[in-house]
This record gives C-alpha cells, sequence and structure tokens, in this order.
C-alpha cells in the first residue's frame, strides 16, 4: 500500500468491512460499496447543508461532529402534531442520529462539520416550504 496525504475536506474516508481503508471522492447519497464515510465538509451557508431538505439513512446510524462553528441539527417529527427536535451543536459536540430517522441541519456560522455513516440507502426528500 502506498502511503499519500490528502485533504479532508475534498475527499472522505472509507472504511470497508474487510478492514481496507481508502480515500475516495464524498458522496452524499448512496454508495453501493458497503463502506462506511468519513466525510469532512467547510459550510458556509444553508444551502451548504441542504436545509431545505431532510436526510435519511436506512443502515445506519450518523454521527455529525461539529468541528467549528455553529449549528443547529433537526429531527423530524415521528408522530403528527409533534415539533421538530433541534439539537445545538457547537465546536468539539456531536449528535448521533437514529438509524432511519429523517433529519436536516441549519447553520448559525460557517463551520466545519464531520459525518460518520454508512450511506448506503441514502434518502433526501424535500422539505415543503413552511
Amino acid at each position: 500500500m502506498t502511503t499519500s496525504s490528502f485533504s479532508l475536506f475534498t475527499s472522505a474516508l472509507h472504511f470497508h468491512p474487510d478492514g481496507h481503508v481508502h480515500a475516495a471522492e464524498r458522496k452524499m447519497t448512496t454508495s453501493p460499496t458497503g463502506a462506511w464515510q468519513i466525510g469532512t465538509f467547510h459550510v458556509e451557508t444553508d444551502a451548504d447543508v441542504h436545509a431545505d431538505h431532510w436526510e435519511m439513512h436506512p443502515h445506519a446510524e450518523e454521527a455529525v461532529c461539529c468541528l467549528t462553528g455553529s449549528l443547529r441539527l433537526y429531527l423530524r417529527p415521528t408522530r403528527p402534531d409533534t415539533p421538530e427536535e433541534m439539537h445545538h451543536l457547537t465546536p468539539g459536540t456531536a449528535v448521533i442520529v437514529p438509524r432511519g430517522r429523517w433529519h436536516r441541519l441549519e447553520l448559525d456560522t460557517p463551520s466545519d462539520l464531520m459525518s460518520i455513516t454508512l450511506r448506503e440507502g441514502t434518502r433526501l426528500e424535500k422539505r415543503p416550504t413552511p
């Protein structure tokens, strides 16, 4: 194996079930490889975190980590007539989003984020305009 450095802001780490790890293109939706993805993102606006969409990972939980900045992670209600659940993230904090739970992000300030999940089957759903 050749050892080299790479940018975590332009690539993602893919951890495969057989123990193989490699840097690859960062995918926001499904990845059929069975690899867990660790992605690091610098985000400036709500558009950078698809705040107008809900996201869901049916096959794994997701760790959403705030490295710098400040943001809010919302979990879609599981019952009608209940509010969204909001978690405020600041540097060094994280939320583990349950498997199959719809979630979205909104920024308070430009931020650096890290996401860790199995992207296989990931779905996005447009959020109705309030």
